[in-house]
Formats: C-alpha cells, sequence, structure tokens
C-alpha cells in the first residue's frame, strides 16, 4: 500500500497514477497527501482519498504527525515523493527508514536543493537528469534507484530543460517504485542493490 505525497507539480502523480490503474505498477494507492488543495479532483476521478495537510514552520510537526497517524491507519508500506516540494524531518525520515521514495529533477549528486534545472542552465551543462533514491534526513543524499539522463545544449532555455527533464522524472520515479514494489530494491548502507 502506497501514499503518495505531492505539493503543486503533478507529471509524476499523474504518471504514477495512470500506471497503477492500468496494471504497469503493482502499487495500491489508497491515498494522496499534499501540502495544497490542486490535486483534490484528481485523486477524485481514481476514487483515492484526498488528504489536504498545508504546512507552515510553525505547523510542520503537527502536520508529520497527521502523515505517520494516516500511515498506521491505512497500512501503509511505501511513501512516494511526487515532486512533494517539503523538506521531511528527520523524525519522519526515521520513523519510514527505507520506504520513502523521493523523485530529485537533478542527476545527484550534482545541483541539489531547489531549481535544479536553473542551477544546471548556469553552469552549461550537456546533460541533466532525474534520480530516484531513498530519503534520508540529508536532503538528496538518499540511496539512489535509478538515475536516467538527457541530452540537453547550449540553445535550449531554463524552461526547455524542466520540460525535458519532466519526462525523465517520470520515467524514473515509475522505476524506482517498482522495482521498491516487486522487492527488488535491497538497501546497503548508503547503496542500493536492484535485483533484475
Amino acid at each position: 500500500r502506497t501514499l503518495i505525497m505531492v505539493s503543486k507539480i503533478g507529471h509524476c502523480l499523474n504518471d504514477l497514477l495512470f500506471r497503477a490503474k492500468s496494471g504497469q505498477l503493482p502499487i495500491d494507492v489508497p491515498l494522496i497527501v499534499s501540502n495544497h488543495p490542486d490535486y483534490q479532483t484528481l485523486a477524485g476521478n481514481y476514487g483515492i482519498d484526498f488528504h489536504h495537510l498545508p504546512v507552515t514552520k510553525d505547523t510542520k510537526a503537527a502536520q508529520e504527525e497527521a502523515i505517520l497517524k494516516l500511515v498506521k491507519d491505512n497500512d501503509i508500506e511505501l511513501i512516494v515523493l511526487a515532486r512533494y516540494m517539503q523538506v521531511l524531518s528527520p523524525k519522519l525520515c526515521e520513523a519510514m527508514s527505507g520506504k520513502i521514495i523521493n523523485i530529485h529533477h537533478s542527476f545527484l549528486p550534482s545541483f541539489k536543493g531547489a531549481k535544479p534545472y536553473h542551477q544546471a542552465y548556469d553552469r552549461g551543462v550537456k546533460i541533466i537528469g532525474a534520480t530516484a533514491h531513498f530519503v534520508t534526513a540529508d536532503l538528496d543524499e538518499g540511496p539512489i534507484i535509478e538515475q536516467r539522463i538527457a541530452r540537453v545544449d547550449h540553445g535550449m532555455s531554463p524552461k526547455d530543460l524542466v520540460e525535458e527533464g519532466s519526462n525523465i522524472e517520470s520515467q524514473v520515479l515509475a522505476a524506482a517504485v517498482k522495482w521498491t514494489a516487486e522487492g527488488r530494491v535491497f538497501l546497503n548502507k548508503t547503496k542500493t542493490v536492484v535485483f533484475n
């Protein structure tokens, strides 16, 4: 049973829901949690419960307690951060250690944190990528499950990089979720081993 968390950017959420519904992903998604209300209708269209849990610096601890309660009450085995743009607390990371997958929109370890496509553009990179990894208390440092890349060139704007990267993000996240759900991903300290 999988909980998907999302903020305002929905391409990964849409892709995961479609793949789950069409049988391409062996997951059951009973819940979607977001810090914004934007995807309530989409969740309803799939018959999935949607929980809008806004978060501020002052409400973060209570919001994460609500998430952990949902996890417990719904027998959630995996949390997928499908462009959920909030940093999880060490407490939540520890409580769900090895059970939270994040998609980061760069080829880690390059361009951690916010706006990696803009960072890549500023550096004039020749490839961009996306990385799916297990979440740890250290931002974008968790064990890597899957990565993919695409070539880019000097004629592309930051907006072009974002558009190109969106497709890669969806593919990488879907692969990581599939392999994890199939029991093919094993943690080995700071790395993963993915069996064919």
